[in-house]
């Protein structure tokens, strides 16, 4: 996206400039949101805190069908993160003069990464080495040296499935909003703006119920033996 004009490309045209400049937009904004939700608390929450509180139960009732309610508040401060951070990265493409961040392989990897290091920590740390590794291996003994392989594998394609689909849904989408904007920058943007937005909410959604469902499969081991 070298060719689209952006404010922070008055600084510099180098693309891994643009990529970390609105990465620390991105964050800036996310950090702005929370401060101003959590300042001068009201018990009757009011505007920007309302907004917050709302979302936050909006996460919590997303996780509680996956992991239970207990589990859902425990990894909320994860998941409402990584919620927000992606949203903002996504949406921030669709206004003229700037770059999505997740339009960009490599924040989506960290993202990801962060995630599956995450979830096989807590796995590892909830039921122990032996435990975690042990359920790799199957419900047959016989099957365990066929499974474990499959499983390793299984789980090391979540870092692709999960940074390569929001990478490729958002680049497509900042391709898709170019092309509008350089046919008919004035007669038809309103219309992909609004499905532009939708798919930011819809590829964000998708990251947070996976994080929940990933970390459901490594913290619930001993619940799904019962």
């Amino acid at each position: 996206m070298n060719e689209v004009f952006t404010f922070f490309g008055i600084l510099s045209h180098n693309h891994l400039f643009l990529i970390v400049a609105h990465t620390l937009l991105s964050a800036a904004l996310v950090l702005w949101f929370a401060k101003k939700a959590t300042t001068a608390m009201q018990i009757v929450p009011r505007g920007t805190q309302n907004v917050a509180e709302a979302y936050l139960g909006g996460v919590i009732t997303m996780g509680k069908d996956v992991i239970g309610e207990k589990n859902a508040r425990k990894y909320l401060p994860l998941v409402a993160t990584i919620g927000l951070i992606v949203f903002v990265a996504n949406v921030i493409g669709i206004f003229p003069g700037f770059e999505s961040p997740t339009g960009n392989i490599n924040f989506t990897l960290a993202l990801a990464l962060i995630v599956f290091v995450y979830y096989n920590y807590e796995g590892i740390r909830k039921n122990g080495v032996i435990s975690y590794f042990k359920h790799f291996m199957g419900p047959e003994p016989l099957l365990a040296p066929l499974m474990f392989p499959i499983e390793i594998v299984s789980h090391l394609s979540r870092i692709i499935s999960l940074s390569f689909r929001l990478f490729g849904n958002i680049k497509g989408d900042d391709l898709f909003l170019a092309v509008i904007l350089m046919l008919a920058p004035f007669i038809a943007p309103l219309a992909p703006f609004a499905l532009l937005t939708f798919s930011a909410l819809l590829q964000t959604f998708i990251f947070m119920i996976l994080t929940y469902v990933y970390l459901a499969g490594a913290v619930t081991l001993h619940e799904e033996s019962l």
